[in-house]
């Protein structure tokens, strides 16, 4: 079985590192009839075409600036960030196979039968979030109005943002997808017509506390998925430095994905290499990875700058209120 840490060692380039896995990985799944394998293989195909082909990120990211421009001409006492980033390998092929592990254990405890092959790949199509942007709002304490608290207005604000953001980026070649989440409640605040397209963590806030709007478009000139999300700052910052933060997030995700109490080994090809995988990076010593651009001391003070763990930035835009120093 090939795994992406076999290729960590070589001081190679991440892109070099993709083409290597991806093609080795193509020959073994195509030498031993393995379709999860060759679906693996085309799924990291798609994170090559989006670092060999940069002109579809550019139109991308500049068709979502329209947006922030929007946002300044029309809330222009609001303080507010737009960060964009591609997903980082290490996080993708962790993702990847954890939605193989997950979908074969629930399929498995709930019907005592593994799901085909067939099924399996028709699972991985809900990977939609390689790109994903992220608009973060705050409104300045001298623009609270008196009576209201400062997260009901803002929360006024997210909410409004969101009601538009579905029709605005369709006029520029988004289609906005389903939610696929109708077990979500979504806030009264939305229209009607916008809660299905919205994964409103908001007011279904996740079991760690985490809140956030999720909502996911086709880019139609670019063919790809792109997933946006509307918080306020107190939500990003509860996030990313909060209990929320990603690194308890992973941490919870990986006791989540190591359960195999009911499936033993050898029960299930596709559930034991996606377990050996996961279970390969979760051991992984980052610092004495050699991959180019990258460099670890431990697994907490990293420098990425190659995309390999932590993602890279591709839409920083900031706006500040412009009265956001008014006495």
């Amino acid at each position: 079985m090939i795994s992406l840490n076999d290729y960590l060692y070589s001081g190679d380039t991440v892109l070099k590192i993709l083409l290597r896995y991806s093609d080795d990985l193509k020959k073994e799944a195509i030498g031993k009839g393995n379709p999860i394998d060759l679906a693996h293989s085309n799924f990291l195909a798609q994170i090559i075409e989006l670092l060999e082909h940069t002109d579809f990120l550019t139109s991308q990211s500049q068709r979502i600036k329209e947006f922030y421009l929007y946002m300044t001409k029309k809330y222009p006492f609001l303080a507010f960030t737009f960060k964009g980033r591609i997903k980082s390998l290490i996080r993708a092929e962790e993702k990847f196979n954890a939605y193989i592990l997950e979908y074969i254990y629930e399929r498995y405890r709930e019907t005592g039968i593994f799901p085909d092959d067939a099924e399996i790949k028709n699972n991985l199509n809900c990977f939609r979030d390689l790109i994903a942007y992220r608009i973060v709002i705050s409104l300045p304490l001298c623009h609270v109005s008196e009576g209201e608290s400062q997260e009901e207005q803002e929360l006024r604000y997210l909410y409004e943002i969101a009601d538009v953001l579905p029709s605005f980026l369709e006029e520029r070649g988004f289609s906005p997808e389903m939610s696929g989440h109708p077990e979500l409640t979504c806030s009264g605040a939305l229209s009607a017509n916008n809660h299905c397209y919205y994964r409103d963590y908001i007011t279904s806030p996740r079991p760690s506390g985490y809140r956030s709007l999720h909502i996911t478009f086709y880019d139609n000139p670019a063919r790809c998925y792109t997933e946006l999300q509307l918080r306020t700052k107190d939500m990003d910052d509860f996030a990313e430095i909060g209990e929320a933060n990603h690194f308890g997030y992973e941490k919870r995700q990986e006791e989540h994905r190591s359960k195999r109490d009911i499936i033993l080994p050898g029960e299930c090809r596709a559930f034991d290499e996606a377990y050996e995988r996961l279970r390969l990076l979760r051991e992984l010593d980052l610092s004495a990875v050699s991959v180019n651009m990258f460099k670890a001391i431990n697994n907490q003070l990293i420098n990425d700058g190659c995309g390999l763990f932590r993602g890279r930035q591709i839409l920083p835009f900031e706006h500040l209120s412009r009265f956001q120093f008014d006495p």
